[in-house]
């Protein structure tokens, strides 16, 4: 498949103006969004997880935001591979595109490639995440000593996350996830013909906005989506259980605490993630990228 290259990538914390700028871009060029969000891709979660609004999808074509359902295991070769199927489906040689979102793993993906892995079927997956929470990351890792000792020495046994797929890519795969890891990866867009820009707000400027969105979420329904979540009666370990605001509203419907305490948890929460995500920004991306601070 041919590298895209009429492309814009737009990177950054959450509640950054991602969102808002590909939309203007869009609008100006015709350009098709592609969601690079890796929390944007769940149904459900409409609110919470801030995915544009039904004016903004009216006003501009967007693609791949909540077509993943929540109790289904996705992951960053998933999206790549939707985002392939995409390609192909709907012919984005002849177009441009925005891919707008905060993942850094999807946007690494994009420019650099991504080892091939094994598809892991869903029972394998989501054995494996039960078996995390229950014993905890520290006993799989003495498994993965077992299984797989050269992916165990490059793991810490703290990464649940990490020590959780190298299991499932063995057990599926009958390989350590190393053998994949080290075949030849070949990225979906051509990285020096793509527009590149990052989002870096004033610290103060993005605490206040993270602050009144939430706000503005919890007046637009973010606990009846929780509701709705939760009736699905998902395993804790899937990642919509952990976005930002389900775990907090979830207290709140149990009678734990307050919609208060939960707003301020929520929004501390959010700050601390959208300060993760801007170091992760500055230290992985080149300085090929155009760093905008609004």
């Amino acid at each position: 498949m041919p590298l895209l290259k009429d492309v814009t990538l737009i990177a950054g914390p959450t509640a950054s103006g991602k969102s808002a700028l590909a939309l203007k871009l869009a609008r100006e060029e015709g350009a098709l969004i592609i969601n690079a969000d890796s929390m944007q891709v769940y149904a459900v979660l409409h609110i919470l997880t801030a995915r544009p609004s039904p004016e903004e999808l009216a006003a501009a074509s967007h693609r791949l935001y909540g077509h993943v359902h929540p109790g289904r295991p996705y992951s960053t070769g998933k999206w790549i591979r939707d985002v392939e199927g995409l390609i192909k489906k709907e012919n984005l040689q002849k177009r441009p595109v925005i891919f707008a979102g905060g993942t850094g793993l999807y946007f690494r993906a994009l420019t650099e490639g991504l080892s091939a892995m094994p598809d892991i079927p869903d029972e394998v997956r989501m054995r494996w995440r039960a078996q995390l929470v229950r014993e905890g990351a520290s006993a799989l890792h003495e498994l993965l000593k077992e299984k797989d000792p050269v992916s165990a020495q490059r793991i810490l046994p703290s990464d649940g996350q990490r020590i959780v797929r190298a299991l499932e890519v063995l057990e599926a795969s009958g390989q350590p996830i190393g053998h994949w890891q080290s075949q030849p990866a070949r990225p979906v867009v051509d990285s020096l013909a793509a527009r590149k820009i990052v989002l870096e707000p004033d610290r103060a400027e993005l605490a206040r906005r993270i602050d009144l969105r939430f706000d503005r979420m919890l007046a637009e329904g973010a606990l009846d989506e929780v509701k709705a979540l939760l009736a699905l009666q998902l395993p804790p370990s899937m990642p919509a259980m952990k976005a930002i605001g389900v775990p907090e509203l979830s207290a709140v419907l149990a009678g734990k605490i307050s919609l208060d305490e939960a707003r301020n948890r929520a929004k501390a929460a959010t700050r601390q993630y959208a300060k993760r995500q801007a170091t992760w920004f500055r230290h992985q991306l080149s300085a090929r990228w155009q760093r905008l601070s609004a």
